[in-house]
């Protein structure tokens, strides 16, 4: 289903929407991997920690803006959406279809990452390769894995 929906919203919009849901979600695993998908992609860095830390100030459209705001808010409280929320987002360009794939989106990050956090499952020592300040920016949970054979800490 995650294929269907990254086909259907393009790969920008479906990884906005699931790095805005694992941040309220604090799941670094899923923040450092989303982030690291879009860095594939060709997105910047100091881009990406912009829109994570300051989205007003980066370089988002007012509809990225909203929609990860609408998936920020799925993740924290799905029950609080009403229809005024609703309509913000078609205010916005978005389609009844469209605003469906967002929620199907953020509904399903909020899954896959409780279940990774309530296993246990730590982020890879590979992100400790992520520069500094982006990865500080994106571990809000669990921290990332010690690299293997290193038995200091760490950096959150």
């Amino acid at each position: 289903m995650t294929g269907e929906l990254k086909a259907q919203m393009g790969l920008r919009r479906y990884e906005l929407v699931t790095i805005a849901a694992a941040l309220a979600l604090r799941s670094s695993y899923c923040a450092l991997a989303h982030a690291s998908v879009l860095l594939r992609d060709g997105m910047e860095p100091d881009e990406l920690l912009r829109i994570v830390t300051d989205p007003p100030g980066a370089a988002l459209t007012g509809a990225e803006r909203e929609m990860m705001a609408y998936a920020g808010e799925i993740a924290r409280d799905a029950a609080a959406i009403d229809p005024a929320r609703i309509e913000r987002l078609r205010a916005h360009g978005f389609a009844d279809a469209e605003i469906s794939r967002i929620a199907a989106t953020a509904a399903l990050r909020s899954f896959f990452s409780k279940y990774l956090d309530a296993v246990g499952t730590a982020p890879d020592a590979d992100y400790l390769a992520l520069p500094p300040e982006l990865r500080e920016a994106l571990v809000r949970g669990r921290a990332i894995a010690a690299a293997p054979g290193d038995t200091a800490a760490p950096p959150a």
